[in-house]
């Protein structure tokens, strides 16, 4: 990829932004990116495997599967470039991938190693910086969620555990998951949420199909 190009690019990142020509010379000069293309269907990252690297998505869009820990339901959902996948597993205790990405048409992304981010990280303060803003902006994200009042409507609540379990608040999504897991999820009966569901499909804001739930536009559900 010309320099030049390679520059439009890595601004369009949280990590690279605010750099200036001759900081952005010095990522390029001295940093190795490897480029990878996949074909619509191809894994790239799969739950469990250690991460050891950044990629970074320029083209295409990927399919995220995430699932609890007892593995009862799937939340699925498509991320369009720009994207970085899980940067926050790059650290800290669990240094391993918590979903399965895949290629959901041709994708292609670039890659930086580990070793790569941390010298970035002591060579450039702004790389620096632009990496403790994204760690402590996820991590504010995750306390404030227990803190937020409960909705008191029952479609609020679903909405709610929708959102806390998606990685962008927009897009098509997936959810597959029984209806009495579902109950169980919220504390609530399988009738109670059975209609609850039922309502917000007369909306259009949801699809069901047995044990799926498909939302066309996930913002529609945050108006």
């Amino acid at each position: 990829m010309p320099a030049i190009q390679l520059y439009d690019q890595l601004l369009q990142y949280p990590l690279f932004q605010g750099m200036s020509r001759t900081d952005l010379m010095q990522v390029v000069s001295r940093t190795k990116f490897n480029f990878i293309k996949f074909a619509r269907g191809k894994r790239i990252v799969k739950e469990g495997d250690k991460c050891d690297s950044l990629y970074f998505l320029i083209s295409g869009i990927l399919q995220a599967e995430t699932q609890p820990d007892d593995h009862s339901y799937t939340f699925v959902e498509q991320l369009s470039a720009p994207y970085i996948i899980q940067p926050e597993s790059l650290f800290g205790l669990n240094q391993r991938y918590t979903g399965n990405y895949c290629a959901w048409t041709d994708v292609s992304l670039f890659s930086i190693d580990k070793k790569e981010v941390i010298n970035l990280s002591d060579m450039l303060i702004v790389f620096r910086l632009n990496l403790i803003n994204l760690y402590a902006a996820h991590t504010q994200r995750i306390q404030h969620q227990p803190w937020r009042r409960q909705p008191q409507v029952l479609e609020q609540r679903i909405i709610r555990f929708f959102s806390e379990r998606c990685k962008y608040p927009a897009g098509p999504k997936e959810i597959r998951i029984l209806r009495g897991q579902l109950a169980a999820e919220l504390n609530d009966s399988s009738l109670d949420i059975s209609r609850a569901l039922c309502r917000m499909r007369d909306a259009g804001l949801i699809q069901l199909n047995r044990g799926r739930i498909t939302i066309p536009a996930f913002e529609k559900l945050l108006m």
